[in-house]
């Protein structure tokens, strides 16, 4: 499957400073926004792997971004970047009980972000949608659910098209959680794409 042109672009952007992160990391690893930057690529990144490779680079980005964190506890970047790799990972974890952990540490994350910087419009709507994402979350896994279930009653005679349908579904979440790590204010709009197998339109100012 061919990638649009935008998000191969995307893609060699982040991985490129994905390795100039590493080899800065190499001559000096405690700069802290070195480590924030790294981490930054890692978590977009992410969003163009699937399964366990897409959860397992969620978990290297927050390594990157904790360790930053040790050096400078109160990088205001850092702590926002962190929150948005935990909302991430909550929305790719189908278990409930783990997921609403993942978004109290998300939370934690922004409250410190806009301690350090009150004035930042993007830490204080984090912070504020923030207390929806489990909620979202829950209605989101109803609904996948609820489309599995009418997908075997609608073709018994194949599991394949429950396979298929839980694979599509997955990649459509993927899409629009991508709008909450880009711009932390989009993922709301999952509900209105749920119904839909097409990915949602690029992110508009």
């Amino acid at each position: 499957m061919e990638l649009p042109q935008s998000e191969f672009e995307r893609i060699m952007f982040f991985e490129h400073a994905r390795k100039t992160a590493e080899a800065a990391y190499a001559k000096d690893p405690l700069d802290a926004e070195n480590l924030t930057r790294w981490g930054g690529a890692l978590l977009e990144l992410s969003q163009f792997q699937n399964g366990a490779e897409n959860t397992k680079m969620i978990q290297d980005a927050k390594s990157k971004l904790e360790e930053a964190l040790e050096i400078n506890p109160k990088k205001s970047d850092t702590l926002w970047c962190l929150g948005n790799a935990h909302t991430s990972h909550a929305f790719f974890t189908s278990d409930t009980e783990e997921a609403n952990i993942y978004f109290a540490e998300a939370t934690m994350c922004f409250q410190r972000a806009v301690e350090e910087e009150p004035g930042n419009d993007l830490y204080v709507k984090s912070l504020e949608l923030s207390a929806k994402a489990p909620e979202l979350h829950l209605e989101i896994q109803q609904q996948i659910a609820t489309q599995q279930a009418a997908a075997v009653g609608g073709s018994r005679t194949s599991s394949s098209t429950v396979k298929v349908s839980k694979k599509k579904k997955s990649s459509d979440t993927k899409y629009d959680v991508l709008g909450w790590v880009i711009l932390a204010v989009a993922v709301v709009a999952w509900v209105g794409m749920a119904k839909s197998h097409v990915p949602p339109p690029p992110p508009t100012k």
